[in-house]
């Protein structure tokens, strides 16, 4: 007999994946349209393309699970029933987006109990969609996606969003990575993270994060088999990500201490 719990997850990650796809199709036809680019009070970028699609999801969101919370990146929250929120990182990677580069996506996790247990990464642009429900794997367009086997940081592919900001929060430990590391390279944002959950590369790491630029990574890389915790080694989504596949985790999070 299945587990009632992961029945439900499965359609909560089918509910996921479409909110996901909704977004796409408000984001996609904008995407190298010449869009107006604003700066919000952080100086970060967000189009008409970022506002859009969180509305088209939360419209979807409402209709489909009344009474779950809502978080958004450009909409703040909308309280529910204190046990389901979904957080919504509409394009992650909105500097991809605007230069015209295709390694931008739409993220969708759903918390339970403060927990995420469904994450999805749609990559639009790049034409992958990377989803997991806690209990029930992780998939890249509907097959099965496992993190890579390999086991020395010398041979590894190690991925970050910016050569800017690594080396100014932890200069040391950009410098330890880029002397060790097999291979350094900056294909980063949300993408990063798919292709740690799909082996082809090792660890993605990021200093500074969101609640909605991480919450759905950690279902899909935990349940690709891999590790996630913040940059002082806490499993789980907090202020900063490093995803491995687990077994480099130790050896690199030593390195980020030191």
């Amino acid at each position: 007999m299945s587990d009632p719990d992961t029945g439900d997850l499965r359609e909560l990650l089918a509910i996921a994946r479409e909110a996901a796809r909704i977004a796409g199709e408000v984001v996609m036809p904008l995407f190298r349209s010449g869009i107006a680019v604003e700066l919000k009070a952080d100086r970060t970028p967000v189009t008409l393309a970022d506002r859009n699609a969180e509305e088209a999801i939360r419209a979807f969101l409402a209709r489909e699970c009344p009474g779950h919370g809502v978080l958004g990146e450009e909409f703040g929250e909308t309280p529910g029933d204190g046990r389901h929120r979904w957080i919504l990182d509409p394009i992650d990677g909105t500097k991809s987006f605007v230069h015209g580069v295709p390694l931008f996506g739409t993220l969708v996790a759903l918390e339970r109990d403060g927990q995420p247990v469904v994450g999805v990464i749609a990559c639009h642009a790049a034409g992958e969609t990377a989803s997991a429900a806690t209990g029930c794997g992780a998939w890249i367009n509907g097959q099965p996606a496992h993190v890579s086997d390999t086991a020395a940081l010398a041979d590894a592919t190690v991925l970050i969003t910016s050569f800017q900001r690594m080396p100014r929060y932890h200069p040391a430990a950009f410098a330890a990575l880029n002397d060790r590391a097999g291979l350094l390279r900056t294909w980063g944002d949300c993408y990063g993270y798919l292709l740690v959950a799909a082996g082809r590369a090792d660890i993605m790491l990021d200093p500074v994060m969101n609640i909605w630029d991480a919450a759905a990574l950690y279902p899909v890389i935990t349940e690709a088999g891999g590790r996630m915790t913040t940059w002082q080694g806490t499993d789980g989504v907090g202020d900063s990500v490093v995803a491995s596949n687990g077994i480099l985790h130790e050896e690199l999070l030593a390195i980020l201490r030191a």
